[in-house]
């Protein structure tokens, strides 16, 4: 089954890497961008077939559009007469609703919701899936083998995936932010940037990995490290006193919010 990709910016770029290194054939993939040039280079550098988005969609069994959430209902106007009565249409734009991509599709056209993040470029990104009105088992599960190229991939109801962009799809940010931190404030406890760097980012790497596999809730984790009256609880106070937990709250629901706006 041929699989178009329309949007050839990072994520689509990150997608196309992924279902080729899972196995999908070069000659099964199609990759459309704005700009001709950028297919041209992909095609290039995965072997794969570039052309515009019109045909793309009316060659391809599965579409899958990786483009803005602004840019999702003139690229929707531009396939709709090209999408066959079985063509099943993958969005991974943020906000955008099945039934505004039904609305602008033909009646009855399979419709699936996607919301990634960007460590799929390492193959460990999480997506969270949600099927539109007429969209069947079968569907699901073609998106899902897609998804599970670069990543994990969930199931939830439509209403959550604006709290899940909040969540996993900004997620990635929201940790880079933490571990730009912490490298800054080795650094001004006197570390070198290099040792601070490394430093950090095992640490990082080795927390995420003792709550996969050991299953323990994080408070349990937090609490083996916290001993009474040393440092690392002197330190969690300050994140206390300067209500960090509050303020990633009132961070995901701002991201939240956002992400309903821009449905709208």
């Amino acid at each position: 089954m041929s699989t178009a990709i329309i949007g050839a910016g990072v994520m689509g770029e990150t997608l196309l890497g992924g279902l080729i290194r899972a196995g999908y054939a070069p000659a099964d993939l199609i990759v459309t961008d704005r700009r001709p040039e950028r297919g041209v280079e992909l095609a290039a550098k995965y072997g794969v077939t570039a052309m515009d988005s019109a045909q793309a969609a009316a060659q391809a069994e599965t579409v899958v559009l990786v483009v803005k959430p602004q840019d999702m209902a003139g690229v929707l106007d531009e396939i709709s007469s090209s999408v066959k009565a079985h063509t099943l249409v993958v969005s991974l734009a943020a906000g955008i609703t099945t039934a505004f991509i039904e609305k602008h599709l033909p009646a009855g056209t399979a419709v699936v919701r996607v919301m990634p993040n960007t460590p799929a470029l390492v193959d460990e990104g999480m997506a969270a899936i949600n099927a539109g009105s007429t969209c069947s088992e079968e569907n699901l599960e073609t998106v899902e083998k897609l998804l599970r190229s670069v990543g994990h991939v969930v199931r939830v109801p439509e209403k959550y995936q604006d709290a899940v962009t909040a969540i996993s799809g900004s997620g990635p940010a929201y940790i880079f932010y933490v571990v730009e931190a912490m490298i800054e404030a080795g650094v001004m406890l006197g570390l070198p940037r290099d040792v601070s760097t490394e430093l950090v980012l095992q640490t990082v790497y080795g927390a995420a990995t003792m709550l996969r596999e050991t299953g323990e809730h994080p408070t349990v984790l937090r609490e083996q490290v916290t001993s009474p009256g040393g440092t690392t609880v002197a330190a969690l106070r300050q994140f206390d006193d300067f209500k960090v937990r509050a303020a990633f709250l009132s961070a995901m629901e701002a991201a939240r919010d956002r992400s309903k706006q821009l449905g709208e």
